[in-house]
């Protein structure tokens, strides 16, 4: 068995990977199902507003990032709450990711599937995304860091294509009326909790502070990050009003998907099936840092922190979330059941969002007898 370091890193990461990691994170999944919830034109706002809230806590998240037991890694997380609280902490965790991983993979592998390989079994999709992110793991948190880079490059131009929706005769202003709500319901609450839980994911950056520059400061990075995800949100959302009009937004499943069948070139005809691909990468990204920090957090379950990675660990691991993605495919990931893994999963990313980087900072602040 061949043991190698799963952290195999020989160089502080500086600020601008912090920007990438932040910026894709916060655009998994639900970037391709959030205009069905919020539907309403007001929800612009709602964007606006659940961004400068995402701001603020990245704030307390750079604070905390900027401390010396983020630097210290998991003797710093020890140092505050202790090994027993930390066990705990890895034992959500795992749940946590499970949900997350299980709701990002099996919803791209339906937009595959229905837009793109409509004949193929999907658990061929499942099984080859799941290779390659095993691949890009086992490869370790160094390289799956630099990979942010990539998945970055791949698919921030897409964003450029949504612009022919701004354009008349699509685009007609009384489709963003009214910018006030005239009424606010349970739907309205639900489609803030959405975006909110679309924001998340840079929290899983407390996973690898101990990699960043020390001495970096990261406030800029993550303003950076989170600014650019709000804009693409709303472009994608005030594209989704002009397309679909506000009565009929929420009869599409996949309203960004659809529109982009509409797009056209001199060169390629379905433009859809190149942008779907390419997301791949973006994927890849988030689902491969997941695995590490599912890893992570079973090792401390284990009490295996001070045994050296096992190559095969990580293997193992992708082997198991494959089968259970494909037995949760056949038995879950079905009409009646997606919305209680969707809820599941929106619930569980706006706690982690919203508690990690508050709880860091406090316990710091505690700790050093602020």
């Amino acid at each position: 068995m061949t043991s190698i370091s799963i952290e195999n890193n020989t160089s502080s990461f500086n600020g601008i990977y912090v920007f990438f990691i932040a910026n894709r994170l916060q655009l998994l999944y639900f970037l391709y199902v959030m205009p069905t919830v919020l539907t309403h034109p007001y929800m612009i706002w709602g964007i606006i507003l659940v961004g400068i809230f995402s701001q603020l806590n990245l704030i307390l998240l750079s604070k905390w990032l900027s401390s010396e037991h983020a630097s210290k890694g998991y003797p710093g997380f020890v140092h505050l709450f202790g090994q027993w609280m930390m066990r705990v902490f890895a034992a959500v965790g795992i749940v946590v990711i499970g949900i997350k991983v299980t709701v990002v993979t099996l919803g791209y592998v339906e937009i595959i599937h229905q837009f793109v390989f409509p004949s193929m079994n999907p658990n061929w999709l499942i099984v080859f995304i799941m290779a390659v992110c095993c691949y890009t793991a086992s490869l370790g948190m160094g390289n799956a860091i630099r990979f942010s880079v990539i998945a970055f490059l791949c698919s921030i131009w897409m964003i450029l294509l949504f612009y022919t929706f701004f354009m008349p005769p699509i685009a007609s202003l009384p489709d963003l009326y009214p910018l006030i709500p005239e009424d606010w319901s349970n739907i309205s609450w639900k489609g803030l909790l959405l975006i909110w839980s679309s924001l998340s994911g840079p929290e899983y950056i407390v996973c690898i502070a101990h990699l960043l520059n020390p001495r970096g400061s990261f406030l800029k990075y993550f303003t950076f990050a989170n600014t650019l995800s709000v804009l693409e949100y709303l472009v994608l959302f005030i594209a989704s009003l002009f397309f679909f009009g506000s009565k009929f937004l929420s009869l599409s499943k996949f309203p960004i998907v659809t529109m982009a069948r509409y797009l056209q070139s001199p060169i390629f005809e379905r433009v859809d099936i190149i942008l779907i691909c390419l997301n791949i990468f973006n994927l890849v990204f988030g689902v491969s840092i997941f695995l590490l920090c599912f890893y992570g957090a079973l090792r401390i379950l284990g009490k295996k922190l001070q045994t050296n990675h096992s190559k095969w660990g990580i293997q193992i691991i992708c082997i198991i979330a494959s089968v259970w993605l494909i037995a949760a495919n056949k038995w879950i990931w079905r009409e009646e059941h997606q919305s209680l893994l969707l809820n599941l999963e929106i619930w569980g990313s706006s706690l982690t969002y919203l508690l990690v980087p508050l709880f860091l900072l406090i316990f710091s602040r505690k700790k050093r007898g602020l």
